[in-house]
């Protein structure tokens, strides 16, 4: 059981197929090409000189970009990098609390440094009413956040989270998801940085433009803390065509703002329309979402029902591959989580559920 989508590789080698053949909803990603620009840039990155180790330029863009000061900017190789270093701050605090089912990446970063977690488990039924004040997660001295949340698409309130900065040593956020909420900017902690030294904001540009495969986010939080981290951390976690990139969707603000409105649309109009259609399906509830991705449970007369054999069959007889949940704890082989992808694509899931679906009840 994979702990996270967008293995295409390993899952093509399994299925006697190219990974061009398979449409992948078990990763988030925007389904747009890279700008032109974007792409120019990667053919004119300069790979014969070693990276600036300080990124200065592109924490000048970030620090631009997010009105804050470059000094509380610390690009990384992806949020996974930098969840590696959260999570040795964390293990020297004390108790991380871990909101339920979550990201399994925190707990492996605590994993690393023999940092102490508890679990909180998160009510697994709301509405649709974003944003949403995060329940009270119980007593530690590290809570990792993560808005909007992953697996459930639940975005949470700034006024919910800030009074939290007065309750635990250390807040970590990532906030990964965001740029591709209508209107979630302004749930972001990230103007809060700068009068909490205690407050982390894990960002990436992964999802916003379909980049997994380069690997980039970036850290904001006061500069001690960052400094102790680059420090910590490999001479050189920015590669040229990662610095490349970034500079280049970064170089025009106005730019940028037309693409999060465009990817906010998409996100607004496929959410709406992937969750109508899926509750028209037999034995699927999808949960209200703010994010690009939808949890779904299998539910039959008011209970669960197991959707693995459905995922399985959309892999094996569609090339469709759909996220495993068993991977989140709490939850079971009763629920998946559904990427966005663009029309097209998301009307070939409804149809192959649809056909497995009426497969199954015969």
């Amino acid at each position: 059981m994979e702990a996270h989508g967008g293995n295409l590789e390993a899952t093509a080698r399994r299925l006697g197929c190219r990974p061009s053949e398979l449409l992948d909803a078990s990763a988030s990603l925007v389904p747009f090409r890279l700008p032109l620009s974007a792409r120019w840039a990667l053919l004119r990155a300069d790979l014969r000189s070693y990276p600036d180790r300080r990124s200065q330029r592109l924490r000048t863009l970030l620090a631009r970009l997010h009105q804050i000061e470059p000094d509380l900017l610390l690009p990384g190789n992806g949020a996974a990098e930098l969840f590696t270093w959260a999570a040795r701050d964390a293990s020297q605090c004390g108790l991380s609390v871990l909101p339920q089912p979550g990201f399994a990446d925190y707990g492996r970063g605590l994993r690393c440094w023999d940092g102490v977690m508890r679990c909180f488990s998160l009510p697994l039924q709301w509405d649709v009413a974003f944003p949403q004040a995060l329940p009270d997660c119980g007593s530690g001295d590290v809570l990792w956040i993560t808005n909007p949340h992953n697996p459930t698409g639940q975005l949470w309130s700034r006024a919910s989270l800030e009074p939290l900065l007065e309750r635990y040593r250390l807040v970590i956020c990532d906030e990964a998801f965001l740029p591709l909420v209508p209107n979630g900017e302004a749930q972001s902690l990230i103007p809060l940085v700068a009068q909490h030294p205690n407050l982390v904001v894990i960002r990436s540009l992964t999802k916003l433009y379909g980049i997994a495969g380069v690997r980039l986010g970036y850290a904001v939080a006061q500069q001690p803390r960052l400094e102790r981290w680059a420090a910590w951390r490999d001479p050189w976690p920015i590669n040229a065509f990662a610095s490349a990139l970034a500079e280049a969707v970064l170089h025009d603000p106005r730019a940028y703002r037309l693409w999060c409105r465009r990817v906010q649309r998409w996100c607004a109009e496929e959410g709406q329309w992937l969750s109508h259609q899926l509750a028209r399906l037999p034995g699927i509830q999808p949960l209200p979402s703010a994010a690009n991705y939808l949890l779904i449970r299998g539910e039959h007369d008011g209970k669960p029902w197991s959707l693995q054999p459905l995922r399985e069959a959309l892999e094996t007889r569609h090339r469709i591959l759909l996220r495993d949940c068993r991977s989140f704890p709490g939850l079971g082989e009763s629920w998946l989580r559904l990427g966005y992808q663009s029309r097209r694509g998301n009307r070939r899931i409804i149809r192959a559920m649809r056909m497995e679906l009426s497969r199954q009840r015969r």
